[in-house]
């Protein structure tokens, strides 16, 4: 199987082969180009004023992009920088969330491409990264975890941070609203 670098199939991370991609669609979680998605934070958001932005219920509402951005930016980036994602997981923009790698509930920026990336539906992808982000946002406000160390830890691998982070009472308790 041929597939770009950044996608995460079980535990092996697959480097660059040049070539067509196979049909066969992985289900294992996936994880973004790190060069073309590094993530980036929301400048108005810090330690220091948290429980007035990410610990305020329905606060992600006040900053998050339009459909109408986020739709333009999931289709430019599969044309280009997520081009090697359509032949693995299909041409269909429906078949795509346009996801905040740092969400805006643990400060991740808005509308910065560096933050934004076409994250796969297939399997339970979309859903296991909502899980994480809310799990380490409820440490955010309790004290459980700074700021930072949320941000580095979804950023770097929120894969591991979901091994690290989740317990089954996040399991039930999902905001997917970040």
């Amino acid at each position: 199987m041929k597939v770009a670098k950044g996608i995460f199939i079980g535990s092996v991370v697959l480097g660059v082969i040049s070539g067509v991609a196979s049909a066969a669609v992985p289900t294992a979680s996936i994880k973004p180009n790190s060069a073309v998605t590094p993530g980036a934070l929301n400048p108005n958001v810090t330690q220091a004023n948290i429980k007035s932005n990410v610990c305020k219920a329905n606060w992600t509402t006040t900053v998050r992009p339009t459909v109408t951005y986020t739709n333009k930016l999931k289709a430019a980036q599969l044309a280009t920088t997520y081009k090697s994602f359509v032949a693995i997981y299909g041409a269909s923009a429906s078949g795509y969330e346009e996801d905040h790698l740092i969400s805006l509930q643990l400060g991740g920026s808005p509308t910065d491409p560096k933050n934004l990336w076409p994250e796969p539906y297939v399997g339970d992808n979309a859903h296991k990264k909502d899980v994480v982000e809310t799990a380490l946002k409820r440490l955010i406000c309790s004290g459980g975890i700074t700021l930072a160390d949320a941000q580095k830890a979804i950023a770097t691998d929120w894969i591991s941070a979901y091994n690290k982070y989740v317990n089954a009472a996040d399991l039930k308790a999902v905001d997917s609203n970040g």
